[in-house]
């Protein structure tokens, strides 16, 4: 854990008649702490300059993992109880790279004025524009939540926590813990929420995890590479049926992952939220295989391009040939290393597959939660 801020205000110490107001930015690991790491230097003056300028305000941070109940959710009528206290907060934002969704509805941050306390989901941000759109949901949740205090310009900002292209609005929580969410609209919401989750997972991660799979596949293309029959097959295939024929290898291989890692989210709680995690999964997966897919090709190529002498490529396939033929050729060797590479998937770390599945990551920390529960739990009673 840590906490980075200032711990005193000098416009609070020199001017009684600005009353001081601290902010505590409570962040999981990982990208929630690294995106608010780059804004909460500036934070102060962005409240001043958007909220209200008659505060002294101050911002604190800390990286910790947000603890989950037994239904997944973070328990913001405890977390306030706890932090605020501990650590002398005013108001309370935790950032989290959980999604929250209402039914089918994407959530962005839900909050709560009469506790001092709101939670900002980042996936809900989307791809890009992500520390911008941040920034603003901070803002936007501060006003909202210091409007009995600050009062001003507070919460005036609402259009901004969303996005120029996705408004956002305010709908009623069924948790009693939670009076209002800010929920994204339409089905652009439902994509930038896929998109803020596929993001989050960071598929591209997956190349150098998948160094196993990337053994097979590579031997299994060189087998291609010095075999003619395997030139005389590439030279003969036409360009659809070697596009079929490599999209039927990255499905192989990540149908392989899933099933092998068993990252496929059963259906039991939530419909929307096993289709939600499922189709991140799918889709993270599918682009680090195909990012794989795509090394291999390049590989594959140089390979093809320096071992077979044109000359004696011509001869084999009865015509000329030209930088088309050696890219077939690779093509074809790299689709079959990739049918390889599913089979030597299965020899690879499960972590390096595990942070590309919302669902494992999300049990492994409500694993974590229930044990913490239970620490303090037993700590509590033996103190009795």
């Amino acid at each position: 854990m840590s906490e980075t801020g200032k711990d005193t205000h000098p416009a609070a110490l020199d001017d009684e008649e600005f009353p001081r107001v601290v902010i505590g930015l409570l962040c999981d690991p990982g990208l929630p702490s690294d995106v608010v790491s780059t804004l909460v230097d500036d934070l102060e003056g962005e409240l001043k300059e958007n909220v209200s300028d008659k505060v002294a305000w101050e911002v604190r941070m800390r990286t910790e993992s947000l603890l989950l109940d037994e239904d997944g959710r973070v328990p913001l009528l405890r977390l306030a109880e706890i932090v605020r206290p501990r650590y002398g907060w005013d108001l309370v934002v935790c950032v989290t790279d959980l999604p929250r969704q209402l039914s089918s509805t994407p959530v962005v941050a839900d909050i709560s004025v009469r506790h001092g306390i709101a939670l900002a989901s980042l996936p809900a941000l989307g791809i890009v524009g992500v520390r911008r759109r941040l920034r603003d949901t901070l803002l936007y949740l501060a006003g909202e939540l210091g409007r009995g205090l600050v009062g001003g310009r507070a919460g005036r900002e609402r259009h901004r926590a969303g996005g120029r292209f996705t408004p956002v609005t305010w709908v009623d929580n069924p948790d009693a813990e939670i009076e209002v969410s800010l929920a994204l609209v339409g089905w652009r919401g439902r994509l930038r929420l896929l998109g803020g989750m596929v993001r989050d997972n960071k598929p591209w991660r997956l190349v150098p995890g998948l160094s196993t799979a990337l053994a097979a596949g590579f031997a299994a293309a060189a087998f291609g590479i010095f075999y003619s029959s395997i030139w005389s097959l590439a030279d003969a295939l036409s360009i659809r049926r070697l596009t079929l024929i490599s999209l039927l290898a990255i499905a192989a291989m990540v149908a392989w992952l899933i099933a092998y890692n068993r990252l496929w989210e059963p259906s039991g709680g939530s419909r929307t939220k096993t289709v939600l995690y499922n189709l991140a999964s799918v889709v993270s997966l599918t682009i680090g295989v195909a990012s794989s897919y795509l090394v291999l090709f390049v590989v594959t190529f140089a390979g093809a391009f320096t071992v077979i002498e044109s000359g004696y490529l011509a001869r084999s396939l009865g015509h000329p040939v030209g930088l088309g033929d050696y890219l077939t050729l690779a093509w074809l060797a790299s689709s079959m290393g990739t049918f390889a590479g599913a089979l030597g998937s299965s020899l690879e770390n499960e972590e390096a597959v595990y942070r590309a599945a919302y669902s494992r990551r999300e049990r492994e920390r409500r694993r974590r939660s229930r044990e913490a529960r239970e620490a303090e739990e037993e700590h509590e009673s033996g103190g009795t």
